[in-house]
């Protein structure tokens, strides 16, 4: 298992998958280990995956200062990590949360970006807000499904005023396009990789300037990738248009039924049209 130091002395680790040009991914959770990514539905069959764990998971080491979970500092984290590499530029793939790590790389290291893949990600970097109602209105594509009641009776107590947090295992099938077995034991093993304490520095105070990031996105000259799942509320297809649209060469896919986990629900989709797009540079 390969390490580096980072700014701070913290020592990072990070997982190689697959052969070929080097993909660094950045998982989300947020402060999630880079475990869950997997092989990206096989997407190692054409892209040799460099999957970091953030400092505080997986493999990483635990930073002295807990200040250092705050999204815009991660952006730090991959910055060595492309040093570490040797890399003039990088193709980044963020998910989830991790697309607000992803995005604010990009705002702050343009000329250090050959392709951007942001996979179901996460847009408080350039404020855009995704709501109670969003949710709801994908929710209500699945409310053929069994589980739907529950997830139903979950978003009433939410909008009551009751913590999402204390309901996410009842919210968890609407993270997959399909609640099997697979999908199941996916979100069984989310509670030992996560790192509760760096989530919550994750969003702190002052991480996000989503005016100066805006503005610096538009020196991008990077082609980008967003692909959100159809099922998926958070970001929904619309959100997805709205964030591609705010990167000069920003292109929008949306996977049929799929959650916010793309690669589970449909690895062939998912792999042909990533590994699409990077063949392009």
């Amino acid at each position: 298992m390969p390490t580096f130091s980072a700014y701070d002395g913290t020592e990072l680790a990070y997982h190689e998958k697959g052969d070929g040009e080097p993909l660094l991914c950045v998982p989300g959770g947020p402060m999630r280990a880079s475990a869950y990514l997997g092989d990206l539905g096989g997407l190692t069959a054409h892209r040799r995956l460099i999957l970091l764990d953030l400092r505080g998971t997986g493999d990483s080491a635990v930073p002295d200062d807990p200040a250092t979970y705050r999204c815009d500092r991660l952006v730090d984290d991959v910055e060595a990590l492309r040093e570490h590499l040797g890399l003039d530029q990088v193709d980044l793939l963020g998910h989830s949360a991790s697309g607000n790590i992803a995005t604010l790389y990009a705002a702050r290291h343009p000329k250090r970006v050959r392709t951007l893949v942001l996979v179901a990600p996460a847009t408080h970097a350039v404020g855009l807000t995704v709501t109670d109602r969003d949710h709801r209105e994908a929710a209500a594509l699945r409310a053929g499904e069994p589980w739907y009641p529950a997830v139903e009776a979950a978003l009433d107590e939410i909008a009551a005023g009751r913590s999402p947090v204390e309901l996410m295992d009842a919210l968890a099938p609407l993270a997959y396009g399909r609640w099997d077995a697979a999908a199941q034991a996916h979100r069984a093993a989310s509670a030992s990789e996560k790192n509760a304490e760096a989530a919550a520095a994750f969003y702190g105070d002052g991480a996000f300037d989503p005016t100066a990031t805006r503005a610096a996105l538009t020196d991008l000259a990077a082609p980008v990738l967003v692909l959100a799942g159809e099922w998926d509320g958070g970001p929904n297809p619309a959100h997805a248009e709205e964030l591609a649209g705010l990167f000069p060469h920003g292109v929008r896919q949306v996977q049929p039924h799929g959650g916010h986990f793309p690669w589970l629900d449909d690895p062939e989709w998912f792999v042909r049209r990533v590994a699409g797009f990077l063949a392009q540079d």
